[in-house]
């Protein structure tokens, strides 16, 4: 199996939240690259519409399943990207989210023990802050837990991606789940203000979904090296959101701040640019000029 993996070969790949934002891209890169793939998605904050041609599609909720043989026997990896991925609506739903977050994780976990197969997770920046400042990043630093666990104790191969402000194709433009790239680029084209929560000077690392896809393909690729690791995936520098919204050449407003957020996110850590030979490549300023000349 890790001759595969290494070799850049066809696999059989799983991915969770396939309809997602970020797995979306994800399965879309493993196509194109000629691996078979099969999502697993419960559709409650993925569309219909990001369903791939050439990836089989499943509507599975990871938190009642115990045994995903039926939908893949013969799996080479698993891309665990399935979520309840956004602070705001965790304060809401606090029991699901970790239903999800955690219970679900360890489902997959306890999966990949019995299929022997290596996890790549999806894990957020949000874990270096106070992880009880919200439920999701609580429920999201407990998942990190729950894959670090049966990676020691039962030698799941595994490795975590924490992502920083995640922005880019098929990311949620309205609802609860909407990112703050999204919503402004979805107002800017719409011809409204945009709104800023609280002050506007929270600062975040903004980094491309094709960026974030790339290192999370390297650590399947490389999983001998990311085995047991964690790794930081953002772009090393940060905007407030000011700078961002000033960025859109367009009129905006304030709104109330929300609770739960951090004042700051940035990566400082280098080992995905060490070990995996992985670097960011899509500027965030240079981005929006390309939405502004779209759509002028």
């Amino acid at each position: 199996m890790d001759s595969k993996l290494e070799g850049n070969k066809q696999m059989n790949v799983l991915v969770t939240g396939g309809v997602g934002f970020i797995g979306t891209n994800l399965i879309k890169r493993l196509l194109k690259e000629g691996h078979e793939v099969v999502s697993l998605d419960n559709y409650s904050n993925g569309k219909e519409e990001n369903e791939q041609e050439g990836c089989t599609y499943h509507n599975v909720d990871i938190r009642d399943c115990l045994d995903f043989d039926f939908f893949m026997d013969d799996v080479d990896i698993i891309y665990h990207m399935a979520a309840l991925p956004r602070i705001q609506p965790s304060f809401e739903e606090p029991e699901i989210t970790f239903e999800t977050n955690v219970l679900g994780t360890m489902n997959i976990m306890s999966w990949a023990d019995r299929k022997q197969c290596p996890v790549i997770y999806a894990g957020s920046s949000s874990s270096h802050g106070d992880v009880y400042a919200n439920p999701y990043t609580f429920s999201k630093s407990q998942g990190e837990e729950m894959v670090k666990m049966w990676n020691r104790i039962y030698g799941v191969k595994s490795s975590i991606c924490r992502f920083y402000n995640v922005y880019g194709p098929h990311q949620l433009v309205d609802g609860p789940y909407s990112t703050v790239i999204g919503i402004f680029e979805k107002q800017f084209k719409d011809g409204v203000e945009l709104t800023i929560t609280g002050d506007g000077e929270q600062r975040r690392d903004f980094t491309h979904v094709d960026d974030i896809v790339d290192g999370i393909i390297k650590c399947g690729e490389q999983i001998e090296e990311s085995n047991g690791r964690t790794f930081e995936l953002g772009r090393g520098e940060n905007f407030s959101i000011n700078v961002v919204a000033q960025s859109f050449d367009a009129g905006y407003t304030y709104i109330p701040k929300r609770p739960g957020e951090m004042r700051e996110t940035l990566c400082t850590d280098t080992k995905a640019r060490k070990i995996l030979g992985w670097e960011p490549k899509i500027d965030l300023l240079e981005y929006i000029e390309e939405i502004r000349n779209e759509t002028n």
